[in-house]
């Protein structure tokens, strides 16, 4: 018999529902509830176990899972209550949410890797660095508002702190960058247009690069243009979904692809010329960018400029 689990996951506490038995049970969301979650996994044959993204709670019990070879799928939130609303499902309590998870836990199937330790440190301090330079853009938004000296001194010493803090975490992030794979980061840095920013976000968000198709990859960031068709109308292709962090990190990365290569300051400008919008003709482009790194990943070269 396979069990199909779901599981709510929460700051503290793991409400989790087994079908077909229709089995609650809860465990503390700690190494020792893992443990104990893994112990009852023992033995019967798992399909998959499905839970939400929730902000970061759910990374050490998925971490766990897949190191014990036990399929574990996250999906978004959205998903899931989408899901309940088809069923026509409006009340949300843990179990609830756990016996709908077990349920679309057959139909939602996209097992994560186990996680390496290299990539798991350079994604907490790429992690750091967005949030310090946060930080930094907050401040001096703050210091061109502030009127008093001594407000704006104090304002001056923290963005100078904060500067020395980030530049230290980029010392981190490429050593760190380096211990997980050397050769890749090599090759991201030398596409002209790619910086140490998008290298080592590149290498932390997205393990997948150079191991799905050019459909798969587009889809997974959210650069898959998807049809918005209804009977007679035809509507204008749309994004949606996928790793928004890396949507990010590529839009300001593809501006200076796009100035620094003929073939992409080319493509963006007959885009434009055939009228359309400019945020439309960029993520054209940063579709291409991303399948083209994907493939120089695949095929294990180094980045070509067009015609070369």
């Amino acid at each position: 018999m396979t069990l199909w689990i779901g599981i709510d996951v929460a700051k503290d506490t793991l409400a989790v529902c087994v079908l077909p038995q229709r089995q609650h049970l809860n465990f503390a969301n700690s190494p020792q509830g893992h443990a104990q979650l893994l112990e009852l996994l023992q033995g019967p044959s798992v399909g998959n176990v499905l839970l939400e993204a929730t902000g970061g709670y759910e990374r050490a019990l998925m971490g766990a899972l897949a190191n014990a070879q036990v399929p574990v799928t996250r999906i978004n939130p959205r998903r899931a209550r989408a899901f309940a609303t088809a069923l026509g499902r409006t009340a949300k309590t843990d179990p609830i949410d756990a016996y709908l998870l077990a349920r679309m836990a057959e139909q939602v199937q996209a097992p994560a890797p186990a996680p390496q330790p290299e990539r798991e440190r350079l994604r907490e301090w790429v992690l750091r660095r967005e949030q310090l330079v946060r930080q930094h853009d907050d401040e001096r938004r703050r210091l061109a508002q502030a009127s008093f000296a001594e407000v704006q001194r104090d304002l001056k010493q923290h963005i100078a702190q904060l500067r020395e803090r980030i530049a230290r975490i980029d010392r981190e992030i490429a050593q760190a960058q380096r211990q997980l794979d050397d050769t890749r980061a090599r090759r991201l840095l030398a596409v002209p247009g790619i910086g140490p920013v998008t290298t080592a976000s590149l290498l932390a968000y997205l393990p997948e690069l150079g191991q799905l198709d050019r459909r798969q990859i587009a889809a997974l960031v959210g650069l898959a243009p998807y049809n918005h068709d209804s009977g007679q109308r035809r509507g204008p292709r749309r994004i949606q979904g996928g790793r928004a962090t890396i949507r990010r990190v590529l839009y300001m990365a593809c501006w200076s692809v796009i100035r620094g290569q003929p073939d992409f300051r080319d493509r963006y400008q007959r885009l434009r010329l055939a009228g359309k919008r400019p945020k439309v003709a960029l993520v054209a482009c940063m579709r291409i960018l991303l399948v083209r790194l994907n493939a120089m990943f695949r095929d294990g070269v180094e980045w070509k400029m067009a015609g070369g």
